[in-house]
């Protein structure tokens, strides 16, 4: 039997969460990671944080998947953020201009960090603010 090519760890910290992924994220892993968002909202956590330092592969599949996630959050009064993205992923955040989406911290944004998931690495890239439905639906130019 093949080994799962993505794990999925959850750690709950009162309202907070750290899930952190390893391996590759692609078309078959992103329902899981799906699920583990979804779940996340559905148990009413509505600060996420994503550690990816462990992942070795991210493809558009796994964009889209957060930057789904990271919409249906903000509609629930919530922020989810990625921290230590891979490369992959790094240059396709670049690429689309939506790592202000899911990189950057809030302004006002004061509740202490989960344990130990440390800032973001990667800087938000310089371009023009677009609205998350935009870049969803493909319209941002």
């Amino acid at each position: 039997m093949p080994l799962p090519q993505l794990v999925v760890h959850r750690h709950d910290r009162d309202e907070r969460v750290l899930i952190t992924l390893a391996g590759e994220i692609d078309l078959e892993s992103a329902p899981l990671i799906r699920r583990a968002l979804a779940g996340c909202l559905s148990d009413g956590i509505r600060t996420i944080d994503i550690d990816l330092t462990p992942v070795t592969f991210c493809d558009c599949t796994g964009l889209n998947v957060f930057l789904h996630a990271a919409q249906q959050t903000t509609e629930a009064g919530g922020t989810l953020r990625l921290h230590h993205p891979p490369p992959t992923l790094g240059l396709i955040l670049d690429l689309t201009g939506s790592g202000f989406l899911l990189l950057d911290v809030p302004l006002g944004h004061s509740s202490p960090p989960l344990g130990d998931v440390p800032a973001p690495t990667a800087q938000p890239p310089r371009h023009r603010n677009v609205p998350l439905d935009s870049v969803l639906s493909g319209d941002a130019r």
